[in-house]
């Protein structure tokens, strides 16, 4: 509750929090807009793979060129100004750097970038959702051993939903789901770059010309994006998925306290702690009235008679029983948020969200009948949606994680709905000697998955399984 004036104070003295940002895409552009009127932040770099587009970014956002003319990192240190290259390892490396903000979503490029960080000792503002779920465990573990902090952006889905559970668990509540909102419906894992803008109500004449990206539109649609946010979640909360992964329900926010709670209470969860994403359209097709499709939720139950009372007396929306009851953020605001990462990093050398162990994962799940000699194109393309998964199964079914299914060629025929395995593809010399690759086998032996969802009635999913929830 002090973070503004501890930024104040910083400004005030001279010594301004030093950001770098990788990755001057909507997230970084977003972050960008607001640190240019946040107190006790200096934006000493940005890294794009194009300075032009960077420039365009800027300018959109209200900076003037003045403010990013300087010629080199270090011109940029004195005279407060901001330095634009396409040389990434050269500005992580750049002396001054407080905090590296990795905004760029590419797996590979953000284990990459990550690890370059914490081996020079910056902070690690990880808004590369993809990447964390890939390695972050084990990045996480590799930056507390290098006294630095890894974190999730502030902002962006997982990170406000870790502040809810630590809010539940802070004041002596027990979590019993939390998650966030969509658009869903089960034939959306079959969506590609060519169906995604329908489903959005927009041309494909409309999309190009606003420069969309049609694989990372249809990450969000297909499934992938919520299974990705809600392993990170899991991994950093330890609350588990369901063994046979998210299952959707459509909710509208007055009902969570109602069915975000365990089926043997009249619910829809498998188990007490438990992450899950819900719907804003039902199975009928009909968009709900008051839908969550922006935003993030937790419920969590009374202990005791006496808190069950409490409930009531001060307005509470509860399940019949009083019992349960949830609390809800209905919008997030992504990279106009991210300054919070950055300020508690720095400032209070704590994150806004890490993983502390592995126990969720997102593997690769066909999307149609897929021939020998086809190439995997990753997350929001024509071939695989991402599923998640309790690490544990993944790990014993050898599963392909999303983030290097990209690229990657079938040596055997797979049916849709199928979980592709490690068996099922050639492992070219190319993808062992990746960085990505390397880190997550490391990952794999040494961050072992703990714990294992609690058994129910579920039974763990396997290869041959149609992983479309009904």
């Amino acid at each position: 509750m002090n973070i503004h004036r501890l930024l104040k104070a910083r400004a005030e003295t001279g010594k301004p929090i030093r950001v770098v940002v990788i990755g001057a895409g909507k997230f970084g552009t977003m972050f960008l807009s607001q640190a240019r009127t946040t107190p006790g932040i200096h934006i000493l770099g940005i890294s794009d793979l194009s300075k032009q587009r960077t420039a365009s970014a800027l300018a959109a956002t209200g900076w003037s060129e003045e403010q990013y003319s300087a010629t080199s990192a270090a011109k940029a240190l004195a005279h407060g100004t901001t330095f634009l290259t396409e040389d990434t390892d050269k500005l992580i490396q750049a002396g001054g750097v407080d905090v590296v903000v990795e905004a760029t979503g590419v797996p590979e490029a953000g284990v990459r970038h990550a690890l370059a960080a914490i081996n020079r000792g910056r902070h690690v503002v990880m808004v590369n959702v993809e990447a964390d779920v890939l390695c972050g465990p084990l990045l996480a573990v590799k930056a507390r051993q290098a006294g630095v902090i890894y974190t999730m952006a502030y902002g962006d889905q997982p990170a406000l939903i870790c502040e809810q559970v630590d809010w539940v668990r802070s004041i002596g509540l027990e979590v019993v789901s939390a998650g966030k909102g969509t658009l869903y419906q089960p034939e959306f894992h079959a969506s590609t770059p060519d169906t995604v803008w329908s489903h959005y109500g927009i041309s494909p004449e409309r999309a190009k010309e606003s420069g969309m990206n049609g694989k990372m539109f249809n990450s969000f649609l297909d499934g992938t994006k919520s299974g990705i946010e809600m392993a990170a979640v899991a991994n950093a909360t330890g609350l588990m998925p369901a063994p046979g992964g998210l299952t959707f329900p459509a909710c509208e926010v007055g009902d969570l306290a109602s069915q975000l709670i365990p089926d043997t209470d009249g619910g829809t969860l498998h188990h007490k702690g438990q992450v899950e994403v819900v719907s804003s359209r039902g199975r009928d097709g009909n968009d709900l009235e008051n839908d969550l499709r922006w935003g993030v939720y937790v419920t969590f139950e009374a202990p005791t008679d006496y808190v069950k009372n409490c409930f009531a007396d001060y307005g509470l929306i509860t399940d019949a029983s009083g019992t349960y009851s949830a609390l809800w953020r209905p919008y997030h605001l992504i990279g106009l948020e991210l300054g919070i990462s950055v300020a508690y990093a720095a400032l209070l050398h704590q994150p806004t969200g890490t993983a502390d162990a592995f126990r969720g994962d997102v593997v690769a799940t066909a999307k149609r009948d897929l021939r020998a000699g086809e190439m995997l194109d990753g997350e929001g393309g024509f071939t695989v949606w991402g599923r998640l998964m309790v690490a544990n199964d993944s790990l014993s079914l050898d599963a392909i994680p999303i983030g290097l299914a990209h690229g990657v060629k079938l040596a055997a025929a797979v049916k849709e709905g199928q979980i592709i395995t490690w068996s099922d593809v050639e492992v070219s010399d190319e993808i062992k000697n990746s960085l990505a690759y390397r880190t997550r086998r490391e990952m794999e032996a040494t961050v072992l998955p703990k714990p294992t969802t609690p058994a129910k009635k579920t039974p763990p999913a396997t290869t041959k399984a149609k992983a479309v929830p009904k």
